[in-house]
């Protein structure tokens, strides 16, 4: 029996380091948001502490240069595990969130909301596809 080449799953990895992506970029995501909320909370209420704490604007541009590829690395293998779309649609759209508020909204009051919810975004795609994969690698028992 022949079976129907798709294109999708040319992207191969073993489960252990699928895992090791999806978590770095897991924890990429939830950085974030803990960056955005937390270290101007710290700084507004130490001020002397912004001063030696002071992170330049080229830090959000590196974050992405990590989140990126990373994400994207982990989806797409996740997808090619499970076959499922919407945790790479999902994270897709996190991705976006990001880039708008890290790069098009940058200094204004609506970058952290719209980070976060980026954040959001990619953290719970990276959930669903790791759910999805080890679903996906467990036989059936009924």
């Amino acid at each position: 029996m022949m079976t129907k080449s798709k294109p999708w799953r040319a992207a191969i990895g073993t489960a252990r380091s699928i895992d090791w992506m999806e978590r770095a970029a897991l924890f990429g995501s939830v950085a974030c948001m803990v960056h955005c909320l937390i270290l101007p909370l710290i700084i507004a209420a130490l001020p002397a502490l912004g001063t030696v704490l002071a992170i330049p604007e080229s830090f959000h541009v590196w974050i992405l240069g990590f989140a990126v590829p990373a994400a994207a690395l982990a989806l797409i293998q996740g997808r090619a595990r499970h076959g499922e779309r919407y945790p790479l649609w999902l994270g897709g759209v996190g991705i976006a969130w990001l880039a708008i508020g890290a790069l098009v909204l940058g200094g204004t009051m609506a970058e952290t909301p719209v980070t976060v919810v980026g954040s959001l975004l990619l953290a719970a795609a990276h959930i669903a596809n790791w759910r999805l994969r080890h679903a996906a690698a467990t036989p059936c028992s009924g």
